[in-house]
């Protein structure tokens, strides 16, 4: 059948048509009447490797489907199936997948944000359906802020973050992961900003409060760009900006969906006996936290929120409740906000919690 199928496709290539029939009525061609209903059409492009999930009752069809794809997206050089889910064989969420169509290299590069990012794609997570969410954070720092993001990839929250003159300690435990983002970092001109490291999650967030508070102070003068008219005069120097990394975190970010709530427990006890930095004695604030979640895509969202709530909860000793969202009737230091980042499947939906890490928790002695 496989076979008939390929030669059936390699005539279709002949006309004329072909060129400009869309990929979704060429598969539509080829597969039973009773697979039509929801036919595989989604994918992810990552550079020039594009990423399928086939069902079960599509594998007979998987070869030709790949070709059809590759056949209509020029970019694109080879295809994969995932054969098993992200995360299933490995800590560094990687997945297993089957080589469908085209060339059996998946060392890629990959855009965002004005960012450039190379790396093998088999031995890193990557996920360019992230991209506004990646942006819709990163814009919510401010220049000379200082985040600390505790599973950090390949950097495209931390690389980003960094253009934009805010100075990031990126962490990831993946020693390829850490690699790529080291690269990141030289290839994007953002060195004097972010700081890649690779150790475990629990461990950098323990530690990053003293050590930030223990590290030489750091300031960085950029000079700004000298402007010429058309007569080809120098404008006057301008002031260079000036930007300082301050001695205590402003954000943390958790990105790993799957178990990022686990870790909160590092949290506790993160500036015992610091009081006298934050909040009633200085203007300054203690942390937010962006803690990434997987919960059920209930009818009613707010389940899902209360859901998270609870677990954010047991994980840091303290009662968070939906009540304490911004404008809410609980508790505004807390500053909460759950934003919906995208449907995973059916009966999962992904989330970001964002939440001001609370003074019982922060100063708790442990």
């Amino acid at each position: 059948m496989a076979i008939g199928l390929m030669v059936g496709l390699r005539l279709l290539r002949t006309f004329l048509l072909y060129a400009y029939i869309v990929p979704a009525d060429i598969i539509g061609s080829i597969l039973p009447e009773d697979l039509m209903d929801d036919m595989p059409q989604g994918f992810t492009q990552v550079g020039h490797v594009l990423h399928i999930n086939l069902r079960e009752r599509y594998l007979p069809y998987k070869h030709i489907i790949a070709e059809i794809l590759m056949d209509k997206n020029p970019t694109i050089r080879t295809v994969i199936n995932k054969i098993e889910d992200v995360g299933s064989k490995s800590v560094f969420r990687t997945f297993p997948f089957e080589l469908l169509a085209g060339e059996n290299d998946l060392n890629v590069i990959q855009h965002e944000q004005d960012c450039e990012f190379r790396f093998d794609y088999a031995r890193v997570y990557w996920n360019s359906r992230l991209e506004t969410e990646h942006r819709r954070l990163v814009d919510k720092f401010r220049p000379s802020e200082m985040v600390c993001d505790v599973m950090a990839g390949v950097g495209p929250f931390a690389v980003p973050a960094g253009r934009k003159k805010i100075f990031v300690w990126g962490n990831d435990l993946n020693p390829h992961g850490y690699e790529v983002m080291q690269d990141a970092v030289v290839r994007n001109k953002v060195q004097d900003f972010v700081t890649p490291s690779n150790m475990d999650g629990r461990e950098f967030i323990r530690t990053s409060g003293q050590k930030l508070l223990d590290a030489e102070p750091l300031t960085i003068n950029i000079q700004p760009k000298v402007r010429r008219d058309k007569k080809r005069k120098i404008d006057p120097p301008q002031t260079p900006q000036t930007y300082t990394r301050p001695s205590v975190v402003d954000h943390y970010v958790m990105n790993l969906p799957a178990n990022a709530i686990e870790f909160l427990d590092a949290f506790p006890g993160l500036y015992a006996g610091k009081e006298e930095l934050f909040t009633p004695a200085t203007g300054q604030k203690l942390p937010m936290i962006h803690v990434y979640c997987f919960s059920g895509h209930s009818d009613n969202e707010v389940d899902d929120h209360i859901d998270i709530c609870e677990r954010v909860s047991e994980r840091i000793g303290y009662k968070i409740t939906v009540d304490d969202c911004v404008g809410g009737s609980g508790d505004q230091d807390v500053e909460l906000a759950i934003h919906n980042v995208r449907l995973v499947s059916p009966k999962k939906q992904m989330f970001c919690a964002s939440f001001r890490l609370p003074r019982e928790v922060a100063f708790r002695k442990v």
